[in-house]
């Protein structure tokens, strides 16, 4: 079975104060990273006073983990409410994957993260924890229940999410950040041709 990475509760629904202070934080978080972007910024961004920020969110700190887990969550809500079998599910998955990493913002956010990251070793370890660990581990349960309903072969499921994750992303972001010439909503075909790979290499006996 996949690793298990700490859960949080559902949180009540958004209002709209903070939701707004959360689509100020990613931009200001993508343009300037974690250390450049400022609270006085993001609050005057969304619209409210320094005040209201502390209200919703202890710490700046709190409200770039709250984004990180709400881009996770617009991710792999893909596995749980996407019709169709599995081949669907995997291709709704891969696009919103591939859409949220390979977007012009996405790529961005990389790069000013990556600088900043590796000077606060504690937030890193948040962004892996939030980030790329329960993005990879949900895909691991949801290839675990398949395997366990006979529609995929068995086998590690943990490994297999990584695999796919590293088929969809790896190459394709590096030639993003380097050559900038990638467009992933351009090339669903590419998608389609990976998640076949996959679901060939995991058909059932």
């Amino acid at each position: 079975m996949s690793t298990p990475v700490p859960t949080h509760p559902s949180p009540a629904p958004e209002s709209d104060c903070r939701r707004r202070l959360i689509e100020a934080a990613r931009q200001e978080f993508c343009r300037d990273g974690f250390r450049g972007a400022s609270v006085d910024r993001i609050a005057a961004a969304a619209g409210v006073a320094k005040q209201t920020f502390y209200n919703h969110f202890p710490t700046k700190e709190a409200l770039f983990e709250e984004t990180i887990r709400l881009g996770v969550r617009d991710i792999v809500v893909e596995l749980d409410d996407a019709p169709g079998d599995v081949h669907d599910r995997l291709i709704a998955f891969s696009l919103a994957l591939r859409k949220k990493l390979l977007s012009p913002e996405g790529l961005e956010w990389y790069r000013t993260a990556i600088a900043d990251l590796s000077r606060l070793p504690e937030l890193a370890r948040i962004v892996w924890r939030q980030g790329p660990l329960e993005t990879v581990s949900r895909l691991a349960d949801f290839l675990a229940s398949a395997m366990d309903r006979g529609e995929l072969r068995r086998g590690d499921p943990m490994f297999a999410a990584e695999m796919l994750n590293g088929m969809l992303i790896n190459l394709d972001r590096t030639r993003g950040l380097l050559a900038g010439d990638l467009n992933p909503d351009a090339d669903p075909e590419k998608v389609e041709r990976i998640v076949a790979c996959f679901l060939r290499a995991y058909q059932p006996q």
